[in-house]
């Protein structure tokens, strides 16, 4: 029995049996029926409660997928400093100053002050700031602001003190701690080094950290997505926290969206042991990739290069190949599929030549059973033409972010000179046969997805900058850039079969948006909004209701 209709819209399906269509009828949380007005609207006959949705000519999309996100690392930042969006040193300590002065803000916990999202590349003062910088403005209380990139933070001097942060701390495994030429730390943390100021970080307990992934929620299903995938960071809150929210929401059919939840390689051994296999859970909640770190990232100068930052260095190898290659075996054997984080051309090509002899040599038992979900390389942000050329060839896939292209525009300037041609070669990538799932690193970048698909399509800023895009011949069209948002994210998770798409016998996500960003000015999808997210037939925002 049909339980809603929706009809008399624009809808791009993604399916390439039938990539438009006027209606759908939608029946146990899937669609059941995709076609003309004609062929949907006399379902309803005979059915009492059948709701129906007049779309009004409105453009109609698979539900977006963020296929690159930290859930809880997101959820509990809006509760911190909000940095993203200051254009200055100066800004900053203003509002950090402001913060510590607030009498009506609750201190958070331990007293800490944490802020998140600054980005020096744009500043007219041209440096990061120094613990020095922050002592001016709190001196008292400890103070920690990750950058936007998340792989770099700075501390203030109370910060410092209370990690044990000093002259003779030696470098910390994966990480760097920032320096004077007198060899006293500067309040910089590169990589895993930020590490040893936030295990002092009183950590929230877990009814907070589920308060606020409750609260986070509603956020990313207004920007239409109704599914994600949620990665640990490499220093962050533990894993298994987000997880037990994760099922407890499940649990009592709060959840909302469909999460695909990477474990942090930390965990492999326990994974492993309990026989956990990529895919397990249900059509809410997955257990997805076992993520792996090559290298750090382009804003921290820890992405390994095959050439050195104008500034000095190649890089971070964090983990090594031969390391990465056991690991991925291992997995493999069990059940498991792996993501990978690579950004310099470095990490990209020694990676790339991994996985080509991991396919050479990879038994037949294992080869059958890989059908479970490809192998996936996160960011790919450098990868040089004959690199390219050679993921193209492999089944592994690519979860890219285009709102970073256009964030790092300034930074790529800055450190890489004329190298930035071989950086988010998206059209190349596609060209050459590689599949990619797009997404946005939040919170290094806003998740939504309208704005990942202008930054794909354009390469421009918000503010329409640089003029004609930056590297223009890397520009995707639109239904490329949906691709990545709906069909890509499917197939990185091998769900082809219940997702992506608006094909009878798919879970019924959509989308409705208030305008077609087919037939406007790329410059304008910017300006697009969501009206309506359907999340398996049930509506879990609707701007109507929720504005």
């Amino acid at each position: 029995m049909v339980d809603c209709i929706v009809w008399n819209g624009r809808i791009r399906t993604m399916d390439p049996l039938c990539p438009w269509a006027q209606a759908f009828a939608i029946s146990g949380g899937r669609f059941v029926v995709v076609g003309s007005n004609d062929e949907v609207l006399p379902l309803q006959r005979g059915v009492p409660y059948c709701r129906k949705i007049d779309l009004r000519g409105r453009l109609v999309l698979p539900g977006f997928t963020e296929s690159h996100m930290h859930l809880l690392d997101w959820a509990l930042g809006r509760q911190q400093i909000d940095l993203h969006t200051l254009g200055s040193l100066k800004d900053v300590l203003a509002a950090v100053k402001t913060h510590v002065e607030d009498r009506t803000v609750a201190p958070m916990r331990g007293g800490w002050v944490l802020g998140l999202g600054w980005n020096e590349s744009r500043w007219p003062e041209k440096r990061m700031p120094l613990r020095q910088d922050l002592d001016r403005v709190c001196a008292d209380r400890p103070v920690l602001l990750l950058r936007s990139d998340l792989h770099l933070a700075v501390a203030n001097s109370r910060a410092l003190a209370l990690s044990g942060i000093g002259v003779d701390t030696p470098e910390p495994d994966q990480g760097v701690i920032g320096r004077d030429e007198a060899g006293v730390p500067n309040g910089i943390l590169q990589d895993l080094a930020i590490h040893l100021v936030r295990k002092v970080i009183p950590e929230p307990t877990e009814a907070e950290a589920e308060d606020a992934v409750l609260s986070a929620l509603p956020a990313l299903q207004s920007l239409g997505l109704t599914g994600i995938h949620d990665f640990r960071l490499m220093d962050g809150i533990e894993g298994p926290l987000c997880l037990r929210i994760l099922q407890r929401l499940r649990e009592r059919d709060e959840l909302g969206m469909r999460v695909w939840w990477l474990a942090p390689d930390r965990l492999f051994s326990e994974v492993v042991g309990l026989g956990v296999r990529t895919g397990m859970g249900d059509d809410m909640l997955r257990i997805g990739h076992l993520k792996l770190f090559a290298d750090g990232s382009l804003g921290a100068h820890t992405a390994w290069m095959m050439e050195p930052y104008r500034s000095g260095g190649c890089g971070i190898q964090l983990k090594p190949m031969t390391e990465i290659a056991l690991r991925i075996r291992c997995a493999e054997e069990a059940g498991i599929a792996v993501a990978v984080h690579a950004i310099g051309d470095r990490a990209n090509h020694e990676l790339i030549a991994l996985f080509e002899d991991l396919e050479r040599s990879r038994p037949g038992h294992i080869r059958r059973t890989m059908a479970r979900a490809p192998h996936r390389i996160e960011h790919l942000q450098m990868v040089r033409p004959e690199d390219i050329c050679r993921l193209g060839r492999l089944s592994v896939m690519g979860s890219v972010q285009p709102r970073q292209a256009t964030d790092d525009i300034a930074l790529m300037a800055r450190e890489i000179g004329d190298r930035g041609r071989i950086s988010y070669r998206f059209r190349d990538l596609i060209n050459a046969g590689v599949e990619l799932a797009l997404g946005s690193d939040c919170p290094v970048a806003d998740p939504s997805p309208l704005n990942g698909i202008h930054a794909a399509v354009t390469r421009q800023r918000e503010d329409g900058s640089p003029e004609g895009g930056w590297y223009p011949d890397q520009c995707l069209n639109v239904d490329e850039a949906v691709w990545g948002y709906t069909v890509g994210p499917a197939r990185i998770t091998a769900r082809e079969r219940d997702l992506g798409s608006i094909t009878p016998g798919k879970l019924a996500d959509f989308v409705v948006l208030d305008s077609d960003i087919y037939r406007m000015d790329p410059r304008e999808i910017l300006n697009t909004r969501v009206e309506m997210t359907v999340c398996g037939g049930r509506v879990v925002y609707d701007q109507r209701r929720d504005a």
